[in-house]
């Protein structure tokens, strides 16, 4: 009995002199359930009235909270500020838990605990960029040596824009180590293969991944990282160091989390049977192999390939850690994606740009008679500058050693288009900039690709979002008469101006013209350097397919040919599918000089198919509604109005020659209309139920006379035999 009395006071001793109190029940500081924050002292509008219950308006999700209520400094949305300060409390226990996450700005956006006035700790948020997650996590402050000390907590949000504000909850003291994040954790492996595989949950915090080669950081992206299983896996090449040790980083993981020991090398791709075969994968629209699309970018011909770059996050379902990912084609329809051609550097992430091949080498990139291959391209650092990097075999590219090329004018200057003025024997960069809260192009002219000099500014129309980013600009016969050219200068909305260019000014002639009259269609850009025997200008866009549950998101419109034709208004532009698109037609149901009245059996009605292509041309008779049923997308043309309405989407659709002309092509991911001779284009993204493969046609209030049509079931483009 003596022994066990002197180990139960020695055990007493030892946990006085560390400062814990045995068995100590937790403190709760404040769970913000009340409706108003009681005894809290409330500066400013960014905390509102009281605690949130949950997710505000216009915010994303909020979730990781505990109970009913939290604070959430988006009253009102990110531009509010305020701060928020508790009543004293005493110190003690160890250690002060609490949940965190909302913007991360450890000056603006804080979490701070103060004694004697005095800032002692303090903690922020979790995003810093654009996606993210309004998730809460737990963190905590070891308060040892402040046991028995009058404390205060403060929330400050003093930030303003994206991320501009903080979320926190159950501020809680406890003898208890919370199990929180774990804070720079490391692995080091060799890079024994091609490729390092990446678990990736969609949805999760983004946490900062870095790669580490002899101690320096080559490469960091912000990855929704799976704790657990995976929704997908990333593929990051590390080939360029292969069989030297690599250390991987990561800023903050949770407790118990798997994600740097599952991740493994291979010199193979992950779930490779299921790729293209993705209930939601479009199968004749390109998309990525794994992770987010956005802009087209560098489109160009180059040694008999198409190559189509484009805004890639290769570590995410959404938008960030922005590269150019490259893909080749040499049809428009079959292609071949060949990895990431630019990644973020020094001078930020890789927003878009375009290509040219520098056919006269006045850059000097070009190397036994080849010419080179120019990507120019927007790095968003801080600032944002243009660069460029060049290749001579359209796979390995160099990024000038010079760069940037073209200093910032303002930190909304960027996505250059570049092409080569024959008259005047000098290149041409068109570049949005955003100068004094107007949208401008701003045109500047180069001898040779490094040195750039401005030669003029063109305005869009106030008010509007006219020539807003991702400029094309290019030259067109009207009616296809190479002696009657016109300028065309297209905007990210595919609004353009049609005008006269000299190779230093553009003067528009007629102005905001609508380009697309759908949906969904953003940024596009059309092919340089296509050969003359050709003559076409083509066109690709961001065709906005939202695929959740996938591991890749959006992709590309189908290619277009652009024609500048007249019309009593003056030359506009019209749009077809190109040609290349038929190569992918199977089985056909061809109908010719039918009459359909109101009641008459569906002529469509044995012909069900997943992907096609559907042509007619109708005369409307005395029907005042001609409809289409695509696999439950309603395609409604009014005959008295002349609109044809695409799931909602109206548009102006002319008659020609007294006839209805519709072309139609089905994915899986969405419709592409063109109607009236491709001077309504209509691109309409939707998810299409895999189990309603039906196609209807019906004349409502009359009958029409269906001088031709033809319905093409189409083939995948992807190969996956």
């Amino acid at each position: 009995m003596r022994n066990t009395h002197i180990f139960t006071a020695v055990f007493l001793l030892i946990s006085a002199m560390a400062g814990t109190t045995t068995g100590a029940d937790d403190i709760v500081v404040a769970d913000f359930e009340k409706d108003t924050y009681e005894g809290w002292t409330v500066t400013g509008e960014a905390f509102g009235p009281g605690p949130a219950k949950g997710t505000l308006p216009g915010q994303m999700q909020v979730d990781g909270y505990q109970g009913q209520g939290l604070v959430n400094s988006f009253f009102n949305g990110d531009n509010s500020v305020g701060s928020l300060t508790s009543p004293q409390f005493r110190v003690e226990r160890k250690f002060i838990s609490f949940l965190i996450g909302g913007g991360r700005n450890p000056e603006q956006l804080v979490l701070q605990l103060l004694v004697d006035g005095r800032v002692v700790r303090s903690a922020t948020g979790l995003n810093d960029t654009a996606g993210g997650s309004e998730a809460l996590e737990v963190d905590s402050w070891d308060v040892t040596e402040l046991a028995g000390k009058m404390a205060t907590v403060r929330v400050i949000d003093a930030a303003q824009g994206g991320w501009g504000h903080i979320n926190v909850d159950h501020l809680v003291q406890t003898n208890v180590k919370p199990q929180g994040a774990i804070r720079d954790a490391e692995r080091t492996l060799v890079a024994a293969a091609r490729y390092l595989h990446i678990p990736v949950k969609n949805g999760a915090p983004k946490r900062v991944l870095s790669l580490l080669v002899d101690g320096q950081v080559i490469v960091r992206n912000d990855v929704e990282l799976a704790d657990g299983d995976p929704d997908w896996w990333a593929t990051m090449d590390i080939s360029a160091w292969r069989g030297k040790p690599v250390t991987l980083r990561v800023d903050k993981l949770s407790a118990g989390s798997t994600a740097l020991s599952r991740m493994e090398t291979s010199d193979q791709l992950k779930d490779m049977a299921a790729l293209y075969r993705e209930p939601l994968r479009g199968q004749f629209h390109f998309s990525p192999q794994r992770g987010w699309n956005n802009d087209p970018n560098g489109c160009v011909f180059y040694n008999g390939e198409y190559h189509l770059f484009f805004q890639h996050n290769p570590y995410g379902w959404g938008w960030g850690n922005m590269h150019w990912g490259h893909a080749v084609s040499k049809d428009l329809v079959h292609w071949e994606e060949l990895g990431d051609t630019l990644l973020p550097d020094a001078m930020g992430p890789m927003f878009s740009g375009s290509a040219v091949v520098d056919w006269k080498n006045t850059s000097g990139f070009g190397k036994g008679g080849q010419p080179p291959l120019v990507l120019i391209y927007t790095a968003a650092g801080n600032p944002t500058v243009q660069g460029i990097a060049y290749s001579t075999d359209g796979r390995n590219f160099t990024k000038y050693s010079g760069n940037p090329v073209l200093q910032q004018i303002t930190g909304g200057n960027r996505d250059p288009k570049v092409f080569w003025h024959e008259p005047t024997q000098k290149w041409v960069m068109v570049l949005y900039v955003e100068l004094q809260g107007k949208h401008t192009i701003h045109f500047f002219t180069s001898p040779d690709l490094r040195e750039w000099t401005l030669a003029s500014i063109t305005e869009g129309v106030a008010g509007t979002a006219f020539l807003f980013e991702c400029p094309d600009f290019f030259e067109l016969p009207v009616d296809g008469d190479v002696t009657k050219k016109k300028w065309v200068l297209l905007g990210a909305n595919s609004e353009y101006a049609v005008g006269t260019f000299d190779g230093t000014h553009f003067k528009p002639e007629q102005t905001k013209l609508p380009g697309h009259r759908g949906r969904g269609f953003y940024a596009p850009q059309t092919f340089s350097d296509i050969p003359e025997s050709d003559g076409r200008r083509i066109q690709i866009g961001w065709f906005q397919t939202e695929t959740r549950g996938m591991s890749f998101n959006q992709s590309m419109t189908v290619p277009l040919e652009l024609k500048l034709v007249s019309t009593t208004e003056g030359p506009r532009l019209t749009f077809s599918p190109v040609k290349e698109l038929e190569s992918l037609r199977g089985k056909t149901l061809a109908l010719e000089s039918l009459t359909l009245k109101p009641g008459d059996k569906n002529p469509l009605d044995e012909f069900q198919v997943e992907l096609l292509e559907l042509r007619t041309e109708i005369e409307p008779g005395d029907a005042n509604e001609v409809v289409f049923n695509i696999r439950d997308s309603m395609i409604i043309y009014e005959t008295k109005t002349q609109e044809l309405t695409v799931n909602g989407q109206r548009a102006p659709a002319p008659l020609r020659d007294g006839k209805l002309q519709l072309t139609i092509y089905c994915d899986r991911t969405g419709l592409e209309v063109f109607a009236s001779d491709g001077l309504c284009y209509m691109p309409v993204p939707f998810n299409c139920k895999p189990e309603n493969r039906r196609i209807f046609l019906e004349a409502r209030g009359g009958s029409i006379g269906v001088k031709m049509l033809q319905v093409h079931e189409l083939r995948s483009a992807w190969n996956t035999k």
